[in-house]
């Protein structure tokens, strides 16, 4: 019962060609799930890919996203978030609100039925989509262009970096259909622009644009849409010119940082030091 409301099991099927390792959701998952999973040596690229539905999100693809980051390959180091067509993503496929759903997958309504526990877990395994992206081993980009509202923005919320297109419009529309961000995006949203500006821009639902985006540290730079790719492309190139150990050691400092105190912070600094350390001289690592 939860393979089928989460959009049955789509399969990562690999292929090689022209020196990249690609891979796909098979023709066995359902139509709905519209995700493409493609790695070109260290950088993988993650392509919503429901244009018609303006990326729309489903069970499925929050099933998909989950399983893409249960399997993502050893050598990836970026992994780079998309929108196939003119929007990142509208946010949750409003057919998820009738009482039929979609095809093969169920509804809001159906899964209401469920017992607490068991609707709470639903709900957990739709983050596990969005929680892989934090990872320290990798750095994760969302290339933004168009709508990203709802679901959308909270994928954009769930990479480490944004960059976006300027005609991006980010909004967090869950309030306003009577509902709560539930795909991770609170804890990213209220770190980079504060509690007081997370709930003025929730609680409205307003639309941010491409230029208060950067403003407000929602977006690292703000690019035509015609430069997006290339945008993209060479901050990825920046990001893989660090050592792969450090990159993640640093990461995974930052990311602790505002949880620690400043003594915490320290210790776990010259601790994550000495192993680079010994690394960088070729010695034996650091003891237990």
């Amino acid at each position: 019962m939860a393979e089928a409301a989460m959009g049955g099991n789509p399969e990562h099927v690999p292929a090689t060609g022209g020196g990249s390792d690609v891979s796909t959701i098979s023709a066995a998952a359902p139509a709905e799930v519209g995700v493409r999973f493609e790695v070109d040596g260290e950088i993988a690229t993650v392509t919503l890919d429901r244009p018609d539905k303006r990326n729309a999100q489903t069970f499925a693809t929050w099933s998909a996203l989950a399983r893409i980051g249960e399997t993502l390959p050893e050598q990836v180091r970026v992994v780079v978030v998309r929108g196939e067509g003119p929007s990142f993503s509208a946010g949750i496929d409003l057919r998820m609100f009738t009482p039929e759903g979609v095809p093969g997958q169920g509804s809001f309504a159906s899964a209401a039925a469920l017992g607490d526990t068991e609707f709470e877990q639903r709900i957990a395994e739709a983050q596990k989509g969005f929680l892989w992206l934090r990872r320290p081993e990798i750095v994760s980009i969302a290339a933004v262009q168009g709508h990203a509202i709802g679901a959308g923005f909270q994928l954009a919320l769930a990479c480490d970096l944004r960059v976006v297109a300027d005609d991006v419009k980010f909004c967090m529309k869950e309030p306003a259909l009577g509902l709560v961000p539930d795909l991770t995006g609170t804890k990213p949203l209220t770190d980079i622009v504060g509690v007081p500006r997370a709930v003025e821009m929730c609680l409205t639902a307003r639309t941010v644009g491409a230029a208060e985006a950067v403003r407000l540290g929602l977006a690292e730079i703000a690019v035509p849409v015609s430069e997006l790719a290339q945008a993209v492309d060479d901050l990825a190139a920046a990001l893989l010119s660090t050592d792969r150990a450090a990159a993640a050691a640093t990461k995974r400092l930052l990311q602790a940082a505002p949880v620690r105190t400043l003594e915490e912070q320290a210790a776990a600094e010259r601790a994550e030091q000495v192993a680079r350390i010994r690394a960088f001289v070729g010695g034996a690592s650091a003891p237990d």
